[in-house]
């Protein structure tokens, strides 16, 4: 039972949650104003809720992905030891792991507050659907960080119950940053997704103009982090963690060398990793510090 568990694990990659869960609960604590205003039982009420409506959702849509892609991944030397091509789990019980965590998914949000519930299964769908836009767009990149994206918005509304430009806008930074990587990392199919006629970036235009592609991605997102501090006012703390930030971009794209596969998904993993850490702890000492997130109403 317990390898079980552990082989869903690893197909979901349970610890690449750790690229949009920051995100999630950095928004979250902008949302609650640190939560001032609610007592500890509401509070772990609220953090636990989120946390696994993100897991739920993120199982939901890496599931899905895998039962999608089967054909596809057990025709890439890279992918078919993956569990559906090789074997390791049936693909009805991933079929019922992806059902469970939907149902778990819109139940966790209902939870949390009306317009989340309202929304929570178009937003499911929506999930899944990014599995199918490499099939005839190689803007594919950028509506897989969209999916990812959302955690930051849905984590807005669970608290507030309402849309903002605040949360919208780190959306949009997700976006930008996991899109600009998604191409890096694809640069590995390149061949394989043209045999196949897979729409991607380096399928489309070769790898050196996919990795200047993803790195104008990349600035594109430095630009939205800069332009988000201006206006929301968000002092030293977020400035000190948009150049850390930059530090990080320019390193992957100047100075890591190495095509080795091993180092290029371990870059890969600390990076989005370390981005979306330091944007959680600068928007949690943003509000720490008296941040006003009602500077534009």
């Amino acid at each position: 039972m317990f390898k079980k568990i552990q082989e869903f694990g690893h197909l979901v990659r349970l610890s690449h949650s750790l690229f949009a869960m920051p995100f999630a609960l950095g928004s979250m604590w902008v949302a609650a104003n640190g939560f001032r205003d609610m007592s500890w039982q509401e509070t772990a009420r609220i953090v636990v809720l989120i946390v696994l409506c993100m897991v739920t959702a993120r199982n939901s849509a890496m599931s899905f992905n895998r039962i999608a892609d089967a054909d596809i991944d057990a025709k890439n030397p890279r992918t078919a030891k993956r569990h559906l091509p090789d074997g390791r789990l049936s693909k009805k019980s991933v079929i019922a792991f992806l059902a469970v965590n939907g149902v778990l998914f819109v139940l966790f949000a209902a939870l949390l507050q009306p317009l989340a519930g309202l929304l929570a299964l178009p937003v499911w769908l929506l999930l899944l659907s990014y599995s199918y836009w490499k099939r005839f767009s190689w803007l594919c990149h950028w509506f897989l960080g969209f999916a990812i994206g959302m955690s930051p918005l849905g984590a807005w509304i669970a608290i507030r119950g309402e849309f903002a430009l605040f949360p919208i806008f780190l959306l949009m930074i997700l976006m930008l940053w996991m899109g600009g990587f998604d191409i890096i990392y694809a640069t590995q199919d390149e061949e394989i997704d043209r045999q196949m006629g897979l729409h991607s970036v380096p399928a489309r235009f070769g790898r050196k103009r996919s990795l200047q592609i993803a790195f104008w991605s990349h600035m594109a997102m430095l630009a939205l982090c800069v332009a988000f501090g201006f206006i929301w006012q968000m002092g030293v703390a977020w400035w000190a963690v948009t150049a850390l930030m930059a530090a990080a971009v320019f390193y992957i794209h100047l100075f890591r060398k190495s095509d080795d596969l091993d180092a290029m998904n371990r870059d890969f993993f600390l990076a989005n990793v370390t981005i979306s850490v330091l944007v959680m702890v600068g928007l949690f000492v943003w509000i720490l510090m008296g941040g006003d997130v009602n500077v534009l109403y």
